[in-house]
């Protein structure tokens, strides 16, 4: 975080209520940010990527948008961080497209927020549940995909074949031990290029560290099952279903999101495309500044 920003954000006047809610029975935390002396405003709908919880550097950029007069909802999915469920790290697109159309339902129940007035934010993996959700939710004013993944395919070929095969015997092993009644078999979520990951691109490591709280109380494991997943996980598919404005922002030095794609799918959908010369993680902290720059304008122009 800048100097400058740091100051700024120390003056905000904002309330930061628990909000959890349900999905498919289970009990998901949920934090709702309203900026003070703002009647019904607006709210954005916020959840983390691939394997992170909300506390990862997500309530800077919460707050970025309350201090434009935005209200927040940001959550934790099934089975991660303060929400419920088990086994802990479990990712799953479909489960957690599931949590996005519950919180979505939630967030229309509360009050002092403009329930008409909903857009969602996701990043890397989350912003292809964004897609997915406003696919099948034609009442979504606006949605912002940021470095999102869109197109499985092409996620796999960057990853090559020898990682696919490995990916592949790690799965099979896990959803044996799941369908005999054992834990899950788990693999890293982050490791280094010489190590067996599911992000092991190069910077994964670092920039997955880089928005781990401090002290960390993070588990850097997730149920192999996932890598049977990734390559079918395609929102690209159904994004010119989504009736509403779309921003897309890619990051033009993206060794996890293949930046193409991203650029695909923008293209596919007619939707804002913002190409910025970073990486996967820089949009958490040396970009923020800039990426939060253009989604908070996007924002003004379709929920103002």
């Amino acid at each position: 975080m800048t100097k400058t920003r740091g100051r700024e954000l120390s003056r905000l006047r904002y309330a930061r209520n628990d909000a959890d809610f349900e999905s498919d029975g289970t009990r998901c935390a949920g934090w709702l940010y309203t900026p003070e002396g703002v009647s019904n405003p607006p709210v954005v709908v916020m959840a983390h990527g691939f394997g992170a919880e909300r506390t990862f550097g997500l309530p800077e950029i919460a707050k970025e948008f309350v201090a434009r007069e935005f209200a927040v909802f940001l959550f934790d999915y099934r089975n991660f961080g303060d929400s419920d469920g088990e086994p802990r790290n479990l990712v799953s697109a479909s489960r957690h497209v599931e949590d996005w159309k519950a919180a979505i339902d939630h967030v229309r129940g509360l009050d002092a927020i403009d329930r008409r007035n909903i857009a969602l934010w996701g990043t890397s993996y989350s912003g292809g549940h964004v897609i997915q959700a406003a696919a099948d939710d034609h009442r979504i004013t606006a949605v912002i995909a940021q470095v999102p993944f869109v197109d499985g395919r092409a996620v796999a070929r960057a990853s090559g074949v020898k990682k696919l095969l490995k990916g592949t015997v790690a799965g099979v092993r896990d959803l044996v031990r799941k369908y005999t009644f054992r834990g899950p078999h788990t693999v890293p979520i982050a490791g280094y290029p010489e190590e067996f990951a599911v992000l092991n691109a190069p910077g994964a490591m670092e920039g997955m560290e880089t928005i781990v709280p401090d002290p960390p109380v993070w588990d850097n494991e997730v149920p192999a099952r996932v890598f049977l997943e990734i390559p079918f996980y395609r929102p690209v598919s159904v994004v010119e279903d989504v009736p509403c404005p779309m921003l897309f922002v890619g990051g033009r030095d993206d060794d996890i999101v293949p930046v193409s794609s991203v650029r695909s799918a923008a293209e596919a959908a007619d939707a804002t495309y913002v190409e910025l010369p970073v990486g996967h993680f820089d949009v958490y902290d040396d970009a923020l500044d800039e990426a939060v720059g253009y989604e908070a304008a996007f924002l003004n122009e379709h929920l103002g």
